[in-house]
């Protein structure tokens, strides 16, 4: 029985073991889903985080190759969750091959990738802030639009709603700024057809958020390499609309604009 009860508590403990071992290199799962984390080393608990979304066939593993952001996220002192679609793409409203979809499923799986993380780390949820490229960035759109409230604000890179914006959102909002390239052929700033669906235009989804949140015109940022307008509410919240000569990129220095941004702003 002692020998029984013995390894018994062995299987116990490698479980458990094998659930913590996750990270830069091993996928965290919760459920039938995961995600990646770095965790910044010697960073001063609680800690804030930049939960970032991938683009078209993306993965979580990917993100973690991006060395930069990475770094990024480490000088920062915040930890950096990579998230996994459910499908070769996120499953979000008017998402090509995905008509009728809402969006919760994948909302409930960041909100368990938040719960997941608090739960294994010192979890800073009052600093954590969402930030995707691309299709990630039309992710982060639905985020600012369904769970304000889980983020301290939002940095969507060279990616909108599909279609339209939708007609309701949760408020209050959250500060979000979009970055775009002027000349981008793969998310025109206009938008484009896709299959049976079709890409947002940026400044449709801009100004409902404007008009959601009660922004009003403020100072544009000043941020090297980009030209920006800016808005800002009565409750602080900012809204900025940042755009760059090229097509459709992605760089660590502008998730850390965005970051800068938000912390200008007080949040984060």
């Amino acid at each position: 029985m002692r020998f029984v009860f013995f390894f018994q508590v062995i299987l116990v403990l490698l479980a458990a073991q094998g659930a913590a071992a996750c990270g830069v290199d091993s996928d965290c799962r919760i459920g039938d889903r995961h995600y990646r984390i770095a965790w910044p080393e010697d960073a001063r608990a609680p800690v804030g985080a930049i939960v970032f979304a991938h683009g078209y066939r993306g993965s979580a593993a990917a993100v973690m190759r991006n060395r930069g952001l990475r770094r990024m996220a480490a000088e920062e002192g915040l930890a950096l969750i990579a998230l996994k679609s459910l499908d070769r793409d996120w499953v979000i409203p008017h998402a090509p091959g995905h008509a009728g979809t809402d969006g919760a499923r994948e909302f409930a799986y960041v909100e368990a990738v938040l719960a997941d993380v608090a739960r294994r780390y010192p979890l800073d949820t009052g600093r954590v802030m969402g930030a995707g490229f691309s299709s990630g960035a039309m992710l982060i759109w639905n985020l600012a639009c369904a769970m304000p409230e889980r983020f301290a604000g939002f940095v969507a890179v060279a990616g909108t709603f599909w279609q339209r914006p939708p007609a309701r959102c949760a408020t209050p909002v959250e500060s979000l700024v979009h970055i775009h390239g002027q000349s981008d052929p793969t998310v025109p700033l206009t938008g484009r057809a896709i299959r049976e669906t079709w890409q947002g235009d940026v400044r449709e989804a801009l100004s409902m958020y404007r008009r959601l949140g009660g922004f009003r015109a403020a100072q544009p940022a000043g941020i090297e390499g980009l030209t920006c307008e800016g808005w800002r509410n009565a409750r602080g919240e900012i809204l900025d609309f940042c755009q760059h000569p090229g097509g459709h990129s992605l760089r660590t220095a502008y998730i850390r604009a965005g970051l800068d941004r938000l912390r200008e702003a007080g949040q984060m």
